[in-house]
């Protein structure tokens, strides 16, 4: 299998000149916007960073530029600054609370690659994830004392020293996929908080590549895939691989 686009038919309605480079709208409809965020942006904005956020981003993009217009998005999902890929943005509150109700039917696919090789060529990890008073998560086998996260992970290429993983979220904690692959010995490379203290790769590995969902409204299934950064590419020599 390769990782191809997938046409869409409905691309963006106004000016993306002055959106955030890397930032790509690849649907737009009366009720949703898809987009693909690049590693390095916030989905939303932070105590420390208001700006430079794909919610402001499309925000001004909506409006058209237009400080006074009443035009807004609203945030369906979120991902990590570091984390690039596939996010859906609703641009008005019922499409945001339809897609927000259905969110355990919609199916997220990951790209990662990680140290080593693994034991198992497919798996499912399951812990109960705890956020501590530092923002840090980690696992614990306790129900007691965490929330119920698993993934699902399927080998899709090996080399010498790094594995690339297709990765199912069949629940959405925080950091989930970074702790649950550092907990079984292969963190994401380029992962600063979770991973190797040696590592000194720049970039987070970790591309969320694909997404299926029903239209709020129409109820039309969508699918959208992207590719992941040129990184990926740099560590494994090529993004080929078999199924």
């Amino acid at each position: 299998m390769q990782i191809k686009d997938i046409p869409h038919d409905n691309g963006p309605w106004g000016n993306t000149k002055f959106l955030p480079k890397g930032l790509v709208i690849l649907h737009e409809d009366n009720d949703i916007l898809v987009i693909n965020k690049p590693s390095g942006l916030l989905t939303m904005g932070t105590d420390n960073e208001k700006i430079r956020t794909a919610f402001f981003a499309l925000t001004d993009y909506v409006r058209k530029g237009v400080a006074k217009s009443t035009k807004r998005i609203y945030i369906v999902h979120r991902l990590d600054k570091e984390t690039s890929g596939l996010l859906i943005f609703a641009k008005n509150e019922k499409a945001k609370l339809v897609l927000q109700s259905r969110w355990e039917e919609t199916e997220k696919k990951y790209l990662a690659i990680v140290h080593g090789r693994c034991e198992k060529p497919q798996d499912t990890i399951t812990t109960y994830l705890v956020e501590n008073k530092a923002h840090n998560v980690y696992a614990t086998l306790d129900p007691k004392k965490g929330r119920l996260a698993q993934t699902a992970y399927t080998v899709l290429k090996e080399t010498k020293n790094f594995s690339l993983l297709e990765l199912t979220l069949l629940t959405g904690r925080k950091h989930q996929i970074r702790v649950h692959l550092a907990g079984i010995g292969h963190p994401v490379v380029g992962d600063k908080k979770y991973g190797r203290a040696d590592d000194t790769w720049r970039y987070l590995t970790l591309h969320a590549w694909s997404i299926s969902f029903n239209h709020p409204f129409s109820g039309r299934e969508l699918m959208f895939q992207t590719d992941p950064p040129g990184h990926f590419r740099a560590l494994l020599g090529g993004l080929d691989w078999k199924e």
